[in-house]
């Protein structure tokens, strides 16, 4: 951290003192007790960070200081800085509020249900209002007016949205112009940094034409900020890409029982998945390493002797609504994995995420294997709802609704052997392998214990034997 800290600072949801966290895509600093809250909303309403224990970015720490100065906060708070808020008795939450009911309420008034955001005249076609606060967007981010872009994004603009007549995207625009600032905004809320405009270029082309260095491989930071942040997750360190390395596939410590036919019908069962539910697992790995980094900060850096029970984890990912319930439930199921479990899984993604964008043989030509590598925060269109689907087919999406409405009771029963044909699976199945190689795991270990046990008895009565025959 620099000097940035000062004494003036106050959390954007109750005005207390010393905020040490910050909502990276509200461009706000909050207070412990409003972060305990953040938390619980989900990455896809507020993306947390600590200001002086989580890496940081150097310029996406710069674009957050930005807007918090330039008084971001009140984009999220635009009605009650009207005087007859005030009269009509909404208010701000205060730091001597208790976090539940008081502070939470609040704070999910304004952020989850943007209660207090400026609201434009109700228009026939909405996605005309979009298109026109896209089109705004487009021009904004070649300026450094960052508030601005939070704005038109706050209302609806799209990152990623592609200009018919310019033939680019935002991202292009602020590549071009140097604006790495709103390049970091901009990625934050989804764009995609591998994107081809109309003539083939990608913002990543621009900056380097443009001479803006820094710009370009910070790009391509974020155009592997996936697969780097579970790699970093692992082993504590990422890929280096300025040398043209763009994964770091780490090893487990113990990988014996990898060789075994499980593992390998897990690792088959991933790398038969279509490239779009592949990033979906992915995404929602991603998410579940956030969760468990941010706990770890937080237990790490909160007062023990005053800790209040009601604020200390999140015990699993949020709910989004934007998710089908099937994925919600797969996503909280992550936190049941153990440390060797997880491991397991994100090393297997990481694998399969080096392969499909290596363009091995096994990838569908098809599918666009750069999908799995844009940033977690793209949002994708609201999936169908199917509660009748088990419970981890969770990254189920429209475009895999007939070949899991084929998949019948017998054949989710079939041998081994018949599991490992080629051709699509669903995630529920490559769970079930997965969940099967966790126990049959388990099984050897404890067989083993059990050999070892006998061994020892072995041992024993023959040292009884031969002390007898001495005799």
């Amino acid at each position: 951290m620099s000097k940035r800290l000062r004494s003036s600072e106050m959390c954007a949801d109750c005005s207390g003192p010393d905020p040490s966290w910050a909502s990276v895509n509200r461009g706000t600093f909050i207070c412990d007790e409003c972060c305990s809250v953040h938390r619980s909303l989900g990455r896809h309403i507020s993306q947390v960070r600590h200001l002086k224990h989580t890496p940081w970015p150097p310029t996406l720490l710069q674009m957050v200081e930005t807007l918090y100065n330039n008084g971001a906060n009140s984009i999220w708070e635009h009605s009650l800085l009207d005087p007859a808020s005030i009269m009509s008795g909404r208010r701000k939450a205060n730091p001597q509020d208790k976090v539940h009911p008081n502070k939470a309420e609040f704070i999910r008034a304004k952020y989850q249900m943007l209660a207090f955001v400026h609201r434009l005249p109700c228009r026939d076609d909405d996605s005309v209002t979009a298109k026109d606060l896209s089109k705004q967007l487009h021009s904004s981010v070649r300026t450094g007016n960052l508030e601005t872009c939070l704005r038109l994004l706050s209302l609806g603009a799209q990152a990623n949205f592609f200009h018919p007549e310019k033939g680019n995207t935002p991202l292009h625009v602020a590549s071009k112009a140097g604006q790495i600032l709103q390049a970091e905004l901009l990625a934050v809320y989804g764009a995609d940094p591998g994107t081809q405009d109309s003539s083939g270029k990608t913002p990543v082309d621009y900056a380097r034409q443009g001479g803006h260095h820094e710009l370009a491989e910070r790009l391509v930071e974020i155009q592997y900020e996936l697969t780097d942040r579970l790699a970093f997750y692992l082993c504590g360190r990422k890929p280096d890409h300025k040398n043209g390395q763009h994964f770091i596939i780490p090893q487990m410590a113990d990988s014996s029982l990898d060789l075994s036919e499980l593992a390998k019908a897990a690792k088959k069962k991933l790398q038969s998945l279509s490239n779009h539910l592949f990033e979906e697992l992915a995404m929602d790995v991603y998410d579940e390493v956030d969760r468990r980094e941010t706990d770890a900060v937080w237990l790490a850096t909160q007062n023990h002797s005053t800790l209040v029970t009601e604020t200390t984890v999140v015990p699993f990912l949020p709910v989004n609504p934007e998710y089908s319930s099937t994925r919600n439930q797969g996503r909280q199921k992550l936190a049941r994995f153990n440390a060797h479990e997880f491991a397991t899984l994100v090393i297997d993604i990481l694998s399969d995420a080096k392969r499909r964008q290596q363009g091995s043989p096994l990838s569908s030509s098809k599918d666009n294997v750069e999908l799995i590598l844009k940033t977690i925060n793209n949002q994708h269109s609201t999936e169908s709802q199917d509660n009748d689907q088990p419970d981890y087919d969770s990254v189920a999406s429209d475009e895999d609704t007939d070949l899991e409405a084929t998949a019948s009771k017998a054949n989710r029963q079939k041998s081994l052997d018949s599991d490992l044909s080629d051709g699509p699976v669903t995630v529920q199945e490559f769970m079930e392998v997965k969940n099967a190689l966790v126990a049959s795991e388990a099984k050897i270990q404890q067989l083993m214990k059990v050999n070892n046990n006998l061994s020892d008895e072995l041992r024993i009565m023959q040292k009884k034997l031969l002390g007898k025959d001495a005799n």
